[in-house]
């Protein structure tokens, strides 16, 4: 999008379904100028229905299953927001998402699926796993094949013999006999025979069921579900501890009690897909009924009704035509078998054979690599004439967020070795510290300032994690946080977005601040070529706070927080990070350290691993107490894909700079490389004497912290790994 088109309309999508994707990938092919588009979703993957049964059996891994929303967010160009939303004020066009409150859109569309969960069933919450969200039930499959390798009982019962739930039960059956892992596999279906399809396919149904010993039990009903079994009316108890629920589809109880307009719990939409009696809200996928041509709930109508949805929600947003939507009248059936076979039925005509299941796989696999096989991002061209050194700084990858932005350590310790010492008295801190250190009566004030480009476009996130990339310093000088002013760059846009967007990002920042124990007294906003986020804070402490000089060789070095933040970051610039793992990585980020830094009140020397890499502020730690280092590489905590885009060759930004300046004997490979990635809102780094290691380490970690004893201080002078 053009940096000088002002944003002035918020397209809101909530659910991260089938439609809603191939809007996305529609939308970063041809974005309309002017709308900032945000998706809600729990989670940053959606799972794609046609491939779950193969996922279950065996025949596809997780990365083949789900559907990346972080990557096709960043194709997009939108924010995305991992929450699930729980009401919405249609009238008043704005949606509530479970812990981050209100969000406001000026069109919105819902694509949030069904569930098949059974409240009313007793012992189904606390012992069973409903079919949807199929996100749930992967995770709970996945968890019970692992513990029936170990040698946990593995009987499976599923309740509703339609094909979800057949389909469901010859795949968990086949992958229990692969596996070598014996269990009984039953369906439990309260009518007589199997439902959801012609007499041929119930047929051959069956036979498949027989051959995979899956036990089908027509006509009874399930009473109760326990640990290890299923009671059925009349007493008889049916051996299960992985429960799963199929009888059928369920709308979210919220969609109605947010006064929509529904048809039995779902959403009724007209023919452009728009929410009756609201031209500014579209529904689309399991979550809607058709008024105009009721069909059944089938994923094929959400993928089919997926370009109308793009058209008319750029017509409410340009007052433009809408369209109308026309489903098939029929579609053709593909159901699985377990193994690689497949039935396919339409009307009365039914067939098994192996080919079935290739077409099917074919099918799958296309659609999946039309979400995943996204154009390459483009990049404004240097002209052909430049200054010389021009093409050197401006390298071959774009600019990184966070601390990957940051000016280069060589440069900066040149310019504040330059500067004179202070003149005043009761300044007792010197250029370098992590916080300016003020003499305030009998103790001290300690006082910085932190600000960061945005690298997600989930600005109250953004805000969230500023805000506590700037505490750190604070935190790690072992000093009490107190006042904060915010200095906020919004990119240009309309006065009620700048609304929306200040009223986001100063409730996510002063929730850190008021839980640190600052207040967040004021600030300075103003506009700009990109969202930029920055606080100036100050603490007290009632002593001497806590500097980079104390540390003695035969010090234990304790890390609270995993590294590779840079790297993950750089990487989901380029779309070539797992969004599970980016999503993980923010959630890390986003977690506040002031009890970590509480219970590291003692340490020798302290800092925060930020912009110059573990290896950058280990150094300073050294220079300032004359002292050397040890780092067991092996014990450095990593963020989950950090290592596998390591050594892919992925670099932030800032790494080159950051080698150069604080150089690490022996550090190679891809942990070697990630010493020197710069991080945003990272770990504590502290020196403590080697007695009270073990201590604070059980202590760290019981306070939920991912800390270790990382390396040794020595008298050598030297960073090395061993």
């Amino acid at each position: 999008m053009h940096a000088d088109i002002p944003l002035t309309r918020d397209l809101l999508l909530v659910g991260g379904g089938h439609a809603h994707a191939l809007v996305l990938r529609r939308w970063g092919m041809d974005p309309l100028p002017g709308v900032r588009v945000t998706v809600i979703n729990p989670g940053a993957d959606a799972p794609y229905t046609g491939m779950l049964p193969g996922h279950v059996a065996g025949h596809y891994d997780r990365d083949a299953l789900d559907i990346d929303l972080v990557r096709l967010a960043r194709f997009a160009g939108a924010r995305l927001i991992d929450g699930a939303v729980t009401g919405i004020d249609a009238g008043a066009r704005g949606v509530i998402v479970a812990g981050r409150g209100r969000i406001e859109y000026d069109v919105a569309s819902l694509d949030v699926g069904i569930h098949s969960d059974m409240p009313d069933l007793p012992g189904f919450a606390e012992h069973g796993t409903p079919a949807k969200p199929l996100d749930l039930f992967a995770r709970g499959w996945r968890a019970h094949l692992a513990a029936a390798r170990e040698g946990a009982a593995a009987d499976v019962a599923v309740i509703g013999g339609g094909v979800a739930g057949v389909e469901l039960a010859m795949a968990m059956a086949h992958a229990l006999r692969t596996a070598d892992i014996p269990a009984r596999v039953t369906v439990l279906e309260a009518a007589p025979d199997l439902t959801g399809c012609g007499a041929r396919a119930r047929r051959l149904l069956r036979d498949a069921m027989t051959r995979l010993g899956v036990t089908l039990r027509t006509g009874v009903e399930v009473a109760a579900i326990h640990a290890d079994r299923v009671a059925l009316a009349g007493g008889e108890t049916i051996p299960a501890v992985f429960v799963t629920g199929a009888t059928g589809a369920r709308p979210h109880p919220w969609l109605a009690q947010s006064g929509l307009p529904v048809h039995e719990g779902f959403v009724r939409v007209g023919p452009t897909l728009a929410v009756e009696g609201h031209d500014d809200l579209f529904a689309v996928g399991d979550c809607t009924h058709l008024t105009h041509a009721p069909r059944p709930k089938a994923g094929v109508y959400a993928v089919r009704a997926a370009p109308v949805l793009h058209r008319n929600l750029r017509a409410a947003l340009t007052g433009g035509p809408a369209r109308a939507y026309r489903p098939q009248r029929t579609y053709l059936k593909l159901v699985s078998l377990g193994g690689k076979r497949a039935v396919a039925e339409k009307a009365a005509l039914a067939l098994a054979a192996p080919w079935l299941w290739r077409w099917k796989d074919r099918i799958d696999r296309r659609f999946m690599a039309k979400l995943r096989d996204l154009p390459a991002m483009a990049r404004t061209a240097l002209p052909p004439v430049v200054a010389d050194g021009v093409r050197d700084v401006a390298g071959d990858a774009p600019l990184c967020g966070g601390c990957g932005s940051k000016v280069g350590a060589g440069a900066l310790a040149a310019t504040l070795a330059a500067m004179p010492p202070p003149l005043r008295d009761d300044v007792l801190s010197r250029p370098g510290d992590d916080a300016a250190v003020l003499r305030a009566g009998a103790g001290r004030q300690v006082f910085t300032t932190d600000h960061l480009r945005a690298f997600t476009e989930d600005h109250a996130l953004m805000a969230r994690i500023a805000a506590i990339h700037a505490l750190g310093d604070v935190w790690a000088m072992g000093a009490a946080p107190q006042a904060a002013l915010a200095s906020l760059v919004l990119p240009r846009m309309s006065e009620t977005l700048q609304r929306r967007t200040l009223a986001e990002m100063l409730s996510a920042a002063g929730e850190v601040l008021r839980d640190a124990g600052a207040e967040l007294v004021g600030g300075h906003t103003t506009m700009g070529a990109e969202l930029t986020v920055g606080f100036a804070i100050t603490g007290l402490h009632g002593g001497t706070p806590i500097g980079h000089d104390g540390a003695r060789p035969g010090d234990a070095l304790l890390l609270t927080r995993a590294i590779g933040t840079g790297t993950l970051l750089a990487g989901e610039m380029a779309r070539r990070a797992r969004g599970r793992d980016v999503m993980a990585v923010l959630a890390a980020m986003s977690v506040p350290q002031g009890d970590a830094a509480a219970i590291l009140a003692g340490a020798r020397a302290m800092t925060d691993v930020t912009g110059f890499g573990l290896a950058g502020h280990l150094t300073a730690i050294c220079r300032a107490s004359g002292v050397g280092a040890e780092i067991a590489l092996e014990t450095v905590p990593v963020h989950a894909g950090a290592l596998e885009l390591a050594d892919a060759g992925v670099r932030s930004t800032l790494h080159p700079s950051n080698v150069a300046a604080a150089p690490v004997a022996g550090a190679s490979g891809p942990r070697g490389a990630l010493l020197h990635d710069p991080q945003t809102a990272g770990g504590l780094l502290a020196a403590v004497a080697p007695e009270a290691a073990a201590g604070l380490l059980e202590r760290l970690r019981t306070a939920g912290h991912r800390a270790e004893r990382i390396g040794t201080v020595t008298d050598d002078l030297v960073l090395r790994c061993v």
